[in-house]
């Protein structure tokens, strides 16, 4: 019989196993959870049976098994599960095959520690906003906010909690303003992707917090997928699965042009090939398919609107929870003219994430096409101020000046609008709204510019052809009105 002393030995390894056990479990949970996940689903898309993902979840599981969910999933299991008290951090937390970011405590730099608690509030609230992002692992706060009054390296923060990227800042206030400002920085390399300033009067503070957090994840958000896809765009062409794919889509089509939209089109027709489940996928290839109808790169234009239609009707099916899903359906249904449903798809779109600029712009575009124009006035317009210079802008400053023209606001819209097609003018209908602004305001010689340089991108121009595909959206009348006095031809 062993004596007391080695009893306790044995017990304490057990110990550590079972705690190293339920880490591991509660990892996969947490992934379940994130990815909003069944376990019926989960077993499909780790390959394994649903008894198996059964026992993975109460910690009864091999490290062949483990290996098998790593692989699918980009979680860091094995590691956890031999952890033990003393290891190193570089040991155990190898970055996953996943965007990851770590929310670094924000930095009070007033003379006063009482205002601290605004610090704390801008970083918790940013992990929260990031954290909606479905596809981004997103540090927990009781792990970063171990760093918080320490000066750190980010390479090191970054192996010590296993991630890609590190949001770092610092808040500062004075005579009623508050000063934030913010870096995203490549950990591996220490580079520096994304530097932002937001100068606020205090007022309510609350509300001020709201608004620079909304604007830095809607900023941040279009850099990750940037760099994911250059990150996907690295690897060999067989290797690239269905997240790198899409990511890939995404960084093509936020440069809005016809052949990048085509190559995104293809990518994301493979990524539903290799994984046709994928909610993402479907919505976003929805998107694209909506955008070339749009820009009128389709040979037949409302069968474009249709298949978009489509896609995200799938998508949607797949992830109620997605918000490209819901954004494009919203935009389907308004083209269709349903004007109510519209409105209950593209509002889910931005209660489901906040910060999605390009949502919220196409909310604004469906209220406007409903009849509610100042609503969407408000929306466009912040979807302008959570993101000013991305490369969507020419379709945001597009949105919003097409929301002042409805509202009769031409002189207010005017320069959004010249705006929009000098971002892109390969787009019939950012030409449509100048052209119906310059009617408005009687600038007929600009007004017959546009004419001829929409003239030399599509069919010519015609009258009868806009008031028919303005007919039942309500800001049809003002807009074919301002046509009508710039001169284009019936």
């Amino acid at each position: 019989m062993p004596d007391i002393g080695q009893s306790c030995t044995l017990w304490d390894a057990g110990g550590k196993e079972m705690n190293d056990r339920k880490r591991v479990a509660g990892l996969i949970r947490d992934h379940i959870a994130r990815e909003r996940l069944s376990r019926e689903q989960f077993a499909f898309r780790t390959k394994l049976g649903k008894s198996t993902v059964d026992k993975l979840l109460v910690g009864l599981f091999s490290d062949r098994t483990l290996a098998i969910v790593e692989a699918q999933t980009g979680l860091s299991l094995r590691s956890a599960s031999v952890r033990h008290e003393g290891a190193s951090p570089e040991s155990v937390t190898a970055p996953p095959d996943m965007p990851s970011i770590a929310v670094l405590p924000f930095a009070n730099m007033g003379s006063d520690p009482a205002q601290d608690f605004l610090a704390d509030g801008i970083t918790e609230d940013l992990t929260t906003e990031l954290s909606r992002l479905r596809w981004l692992l997103v540090i927990a706060r009781n792990s970063t906010f171990a760093y918080k009054g320490r000066a750190v390296d980010v390479r090191q923060v970054a192996r010590e909690l296993g991630v890609r990227y590190v949001l770092e800042g610092s808040v500062r206030t004075a005579a009623g303003r508050i000063r934030v400002t913010a870096q995203l920085v490549e950990a591996d390399a220490a580079r520096h992707i994304w530097a932002e300033r937001y100068d606020r009067d205090l007022g309510d503070i609350f509300a001020v917090q709201d608004e620079i957090t909304r604007s830095a994840v809607a900023a941040i958000e279009p850099h990750l997928y940037a760099e994911e896809g250059a990150r996907a765009a690295r690897r060999a062409p067989e290797s690239i699965d269905a997240w790198g794919l899409v990511v890939r889509a995404l960084g093509l089509l936020h440069q809005v042009g016809r052949q990048q939209n085509e190559e995104a089109r293809a990518l994301l027709a493979r990524a539903i090939g290799i994984e046709p489940g994928y909610a993402r996928a479907h919505a976003v290839l929805g998107w694209a398919v909506w955008w070339a109808a749009q820009c009128q790169w389709c040979l037949d234009r409302d069968a474009g609107f249709t298949q978009a239609a489509r896609h995200a009707e799938e998508a949607v099916a797949l992830g109620p929870a997605e918000p490209w899903a819901r954004m494009t359906l919203g935009l389907c249904l308004s083209e269709r003219r349903r004007h109510e449903r519209a409105l209950v798809e593209a509002r889910a779109a931005i209660e489901l994430n906040p910060s999605f600029a390009l949502g919220r712009a196409t909310y604004g575009w469906v209220l406007l096409a409903a009849g509610r124009s100042e609503e969407a006035i408000a929306e466009t317009g912040a979807a302008l101020r959570m993101s000013p210079i991305d490369s969507f802008s020419g379709l945001y400053t597009s949105f919003h000046g097409l929301a002042l023209l409805g509202a009769r606001r031409f002189t207010e819209a005017l320069p959004f609008l010249r705006a929009s097609v000098a971002a892109f003018a390969e787009n019939p209908g950012h030409l449509h709204t100048l052209i119906s602004c310059c009617g408005h305001l009687g600038l007929t010689e600009e007004a017959a510019d546009f004419i001829a340089a929409r003239n030399r991108i599509a069919p010519p121009l015609r009258l009868g052809a806009l008031r028919q595909r303005m007919a039942g959206f309500a800001h049809g009348s003002v807009f074919v009105e301002g046509l009508a006095k710039a001169g284009v031809p019936d």
